[in-house]
């Protein structure tokens, strides 16, 4: 049975063939070749993945990078699709499901959602419930350079304060949404967002990085 980062996997793949090489993607200016080549440094290359925790290593993930990005890009899809070599820690199970599976979602959407024609997927419970799960656990790293009190909050209820101070800015969705508004996507998550409203204008256009 696959688990939801194999099956994150297959789609991500999928759109980055589907919309070929030089798609934009919500990543800056990279386009999907660069977006692919990212995907495959951090699972293949963790002696240059370290650069986007390290600083003085930035460098050298970026050459090794734009190597990658060098490459036929079938090639890139085909390495992607495989999965992790066998001495890359995603190579074990459960680290591939905690560590990929938001991973590629919000990659994945940032392919979608680059598009002016995208559509919300229509996501299961099972799924929801899962990324929930994660955002709960990574909300105050995701919006610890948010400048105003950031509440996430499930349309059930279910609330996890993502950022303590005032004033203090609620936003209301279902999980997936509220993933991507965590992690610096605001433009395009479908959210409903209650406080005052300089503060929510604030809380939309501040730099949320993933």
């Amino acid at each position: 049975m696959s688990t939801h980062a194999q099956r994150e996997r297959l789609l991500l793949a999928d759109l980055l063939e589907n919309h070929g090489p030089d798609a934009p993607t919500l990543c800056g200016d990279w386009r999907t070749r660069d977006l692919a080549a990212h995907l495959l440094v951090r699972e293949r290359r963790g002696d240059a993945a370290a650069g986007s925790f390290v600083k003085q290593l930035q460098p050298r993930m970026e050459r090794v990078q734009a190597e990658f990005a060098e490459k036929p890009y079938e090639e890139l899809l085909q390495l992607f699709r495989s999965g992790p070599p066998r001495s890359s820690p995603f190579a074990i199970k459960q680290i591939d499901e905690a560590a990929n599976t938001v991973e590629f979602f919000i990659h994945a959407e940032d392919v979608r959602r680059a598009e002016e024609s995208w559509k919300p997927r229509q996501l299961d419970a099972v799924f929801q419930d899962v990324l929930w799960r994660r955002l709960e656990k990574a909300a105050r790293v995701l919006a610890r350079k948010s400048p105003v009190g950031l509440v996430l909050r499930r349309p059930d209820g279910q609330t996890v304060v993502a950022r303590k101070g005032t004033p203090v800015v609620t936003v209301t969705a279902e999980p997936s949404e509220l993933l991507l508004y965590a992690s610096g996507r605001q433009r395009v998550a479908k959210v409903e967002a209650a406080g005052d409203s300089e503060a929510v204008a604030r809380a939309e256009t501040a730099d949320l990085s993933f």
